[in-house]
């Protein structure tokens, strides 16, 4: 599955990305994921359909300020959790909701 882009209001889901255009690296570094290959694998998971993952970003910059995860299991649900950057716990609260749509119309899982 190609990753899905979301709006949440204020605030644009993206998949995460670490191109010419975009890095999400160093936000990453600020929420203590260092793991150079670490957007790689969240775009392996929406390859395989065995994790989907979005960078929650305010929408004029694309910065990203919180990351929320979707983890699917055999039995139809999913687990969502994120972590935000510090001062965004907001944008990850008001994201959850769109995530959890998206998990339980699109994918067909419950949201647990």
């Amino acid at each position: 599955m190609e990753p899905v882009e979301i709006n949440a209001g204020t605030w644009y889901l993206r998949a995460l990305r670490a191109d010419d255009r975009i890095d999400d690296r160093p936000a990453l570094a600020d929420g203590g994921i260092t793991d150079p290959d670490y957007v790689n694998a969240r775009a392996r998971g929406w390859q395989e359909e065995a994790g989907y993952s979005w960078a929650v970003c305010e929408p004029t910059t694309a910065e990203l300020v919180a990351e929320i995860v979707v983890t699917p299991y055999p039995d139809g649900t999913a687990d969502i959790s994120g972590w935000h950057r510090k001062g965004f716990a907001t944008a990850l609260e008001v994201a959850r909701p769109a995530v959890r749509r998206f998990v339980e119309g699109a994918l067909g899982l419950r949201a647990v």
